[in-house]
């Protein structure tokens, strides 16, 4: 759908809503004080926004989180356009006094899924009627679904010509150090271009740099290829059975496990409707922008896959490492370089932007895994950082070092974005 299509479809929503919600049933002048708006539409969004990124639209996790990222923002600056708490992600029209923040948080979900999900447009229509339904007809409704196609439409323009599915690719010579496709796929990187898609809230995708994988000679690299070697591989290693199940936990798709935890985040903390919608935001917004320069960072490091260095190990001119050309990894290999891992980049991101909320040693995060059928309880960022960065390490697809810097790079993301974006409003 092009942004113009798109425009044209959000005029003639418009037109459509007024049969359902005329607003010469309610004048301005007359309208009664808005009712509270339920904030359950904050996460019931959430739901739809994640079974259509990810089982409708079948995008892979480090794609779908921008999505997500998009969703949220839009939501919340439609929220925030009349709840005033907080100040805008990009500028909005300033709604009617009366207007119902819980029909422009659907609205701003709905229209953002439409239009990068038009296969999706039947069950999204069902559920945006659905949605209306819940809310009391009047003046305030009306401007509520104006509010939220405004900020669908402002997220909308200021994302085309992103970069987003652009044509490029990752070409590199094999060499010691240096990423190649791995078994049994053998697939080329996937979605290079994430890399170079201009972010949502740093300056550039680069904007914080890496220090780089460990030089193969150093005692940095055989000290985590020792590590990776003896704990990560498939099978008769030193990896316990608890360290095991850890590992197959976090092997599951981690934006849909943190989606889940922060919809009960918001219930079990009884957020409004505008805080809620901020959570959402400011966590997907960071982790969007924590997916892309981590993705800039395998593109430009291009580092090898444990897999590759341990078969490999008889040309790296390092003394101490030995081969074993039979060995596997836990899982397979994803499709792109070790170094950063997205994951880490992902759960730094994370659990800075719900330290930044709730505090470091409060976060009271409730984890599910489909993998594994169980869940599991976080207080505090420093269990959850070092668990899921030792997880990557027991699979056996990543270096520690990929999984540290990875970590760090999306802490620092969130913190850099969180000083200059989703603050309280200055009046």
């Amino acid at each position: 759908m092009s942004i113009r299509t798109f425009l044209r479809l959000a005029v003639g929503c418009a037109t459509a809503m007024a049969v359902v919600t005329p607003p010469a049933l309610v004048s301005t002048a007359q309208a009664a004080p808005r009712a509270a708006a339920d904030p359950a539409v904050i996460t019931d969004w959430n739901v739809i926004a994640v079974r259509t990124i990810f089982a409708e639209g079948q995008q892979p996790p480090p794609v779908a989180q921008l999505y997500l990222g998009f969703v949220s923002t839009a939501v919340y600056d439609a929220v925030t356009a009349i709840d005033g708490r907080y100040a805008p992600y990009a500028k909005q029209p300033r709604p009617r006094p009366h207007a119902s923040s819980q029909a422009a948080a659907a609205t701003a979900a709905y229209m953002v899924l439409s239009h990068y999900f038009p296969a999706s447009a039947k069950a999204l229509s069902s559920d945006y009627a659905a949605s209306l339904a819940k809310i009391r007809e009047g003046a305030g409704k009306t401007q509520g679904i104006q509010a939220g196609k405004a900020a669908a439409a402002t997220l909308v323009r200021l994302r085309t010509g992103d970069g987003r599915g652009a044509d490029v690719t990752l070409n590199v010579t094999p060499a010691p150090g240096v990423w190649r496709p791995t078994p049994p796929a053998f697939a080329p990187m996937l979605a290079p271009w994430l890399g170079f898609v201009r972010p949502l809230l740093l300056k550039s995708p680069s904007q914080i740099p890496l220090t780089g994988p460990d030089a193969l000679n150093s005692a940095a690299y055989t000290r985590d290829f020792d590590e990776v070697k003896a704990v990560g591989v498939v099978s008769g290693g030193t990896r316990s059975p608890a360290q095991t199940e850890t590992a197959r936990f976090w092997n599951d798709n981690v934006p849909r496990q943190f989606q889940t935890a922060f919809r009960d985040q918001a219930a079990r903390r009884h957020l409004n409707i505008a805080d809620s919608a901020r959570m959402f935001a400011l966590l997907n917004a960071t982790a969007a922008d924590a997916a892309i320069a981590c993705w800039r960072g395998k593109y430009d490091h291009a580092y090898w896959r444990p897999s590759t260095a341990i078969q490999l190990a008889d040309t790296d001119s390092n003394p101490a490492t030995t081969p074993d050309p039979a060995w596997s990894p836990l899982i397979a290999n994803p499709p792109y370089p070790d170094y950063p891992s997205g994951h880490a980049c992902l759960t730094g991101a994370t659990t800075a932007g719900l330290s930044h909320l709730f505090g470091a040693r409060h976060i009271d995060l409730t984890v599910d895994s489909a993998v594994t059928g169980t869940t599991r309880h976080y207080a505090t960022t420093d269990t959850l950082n070092q668990e899921t960065k030792n997880a990557r390490v027991w699979l056996g697809i990543h270096f520690r070092k990929a999984t540290t810097d990875g970590n760090q790079l999306g802490r620092a993301v969130s913190h850099w974005a969180l000083g200059h974006y989703f603050q309280p409003a200055h009046r």
